[in-house]
């Protein structure tokens, strides 16, 4: 496929991210169409591409940024539907998304108000644990990652995010008694499985916070502690389910004692390879 057939999409908050600027230019030198999803109008990013989509989150004041997350994920959806529309490929199910998107910001009002004492039980979990294990499955995989990450960023305390279907390569070796695994648990076909990995995680005597957006069913069986969230279209799941996982984050932080803005040895724009 030659250069000009390609479109490269550069993605970075800050757009001055020192690899992703790296991998664009080489992308422009070899002759590929350059786009960005950006938060920071007039950066480098910005700059190096053609074609421009800003995020619009507003300045980012903490380090371990939330905010930025979310939108970028609004933004590749959009992109995706843009690209369908430009192909002829637009249909019903495309408006039902781009409707979907329209009542977002509600969606995540109602994720943003976990309950309180949910919160206090998911902190107290965490806090008191080295180690954690993240898990989730299709495109909340991501999702599991991004939990621990944050959870490492901000809080200190090592936590790994894992391919529910491939726990048993080597995590499972981890659970015991009490040790904490969080769980972002989607609808559709992936959700009976994950729930039979939770099933084995439970076995072994680990703990289980769940994120599901369905809690009709009884997860009591797979986990001792739900956070539920909103039911949205299944493209809009991981909006909705990173949320609680960023607040427990932020929460065990706090609940530590530590800067949830400026963690240490981390700095807002990753400016060197």
């Amino acid at each position: 496929m030659r250069g000009d057939d390609l479109l490269v999409v550069g993605i970075t908050q800050s757009g001055e991210t020192a690899d992703t600027l790296a991998a664009m230019e080489l992308a422009r030198n070899g002759g590929a169409l350059l786009a960005t999803v950006c938060n920071s109008r007039g950066s480098s990013a910005w700059r190096l591409a053609t074609s421009r989509m800003l995020t619009q989150a507003g300045p980012e004041i903490g380090v371990a940024s939330t905010k930025a997350f979310t939108t970028q994920l609004v933004a590749l959806v959009l992109m995706a539907l843009s690209l369908r529309a430009a192909r002829g490929m637009a249909d019903a199910v495309d408006e039902s998304l781009v409707a979907e998107l329209q009542r977002l910001p509600m969606a995540v009002e109602k994720a943003l108000a976990v309950d309180e004492d949910l919160l206090r039980l998911g902190t107290e979990l965490l806090s008191v644990a080295t180690d954690s294990l993240y898990l989730g499955r299709g495109i909340l995989y991501p999702i599991a990652l991004e939990g621990a990450l944050k959870l490492k960023e901000i809080s200190y305390l090592h936590a790994e995010g894992y391919p529910a279907g491939e726990m048993k390569h080597g995590p499972i070796a981890l659970l015991q008694d009490g040790f904490p695994v969080v769980a972002v648990i989607p609808e559709g076909q992936s959700r009976p499985k994950i729930l039979s990995n939770l099933m084995e995680v439970r076995a072994r005597g680990a703990s289980v916070l769940a994120v599901s957006a369905d809690v009709e069913d009884d997860l009591s069986h797979v986990a001792d502690l739900v956070v539920p969230v909103p039911r949205v279209h299944r493209l809009l799941q991981p909006v909705v389910s990173v949320i609680p996982l960023q607040l427990l984050a932020y929460h065990v932080a706090v609940d530590l004692g530590l800067d949830v803005d400026q963690p240490r040895n981390l700095a807002k724009s990753v400016t060197v390879e």
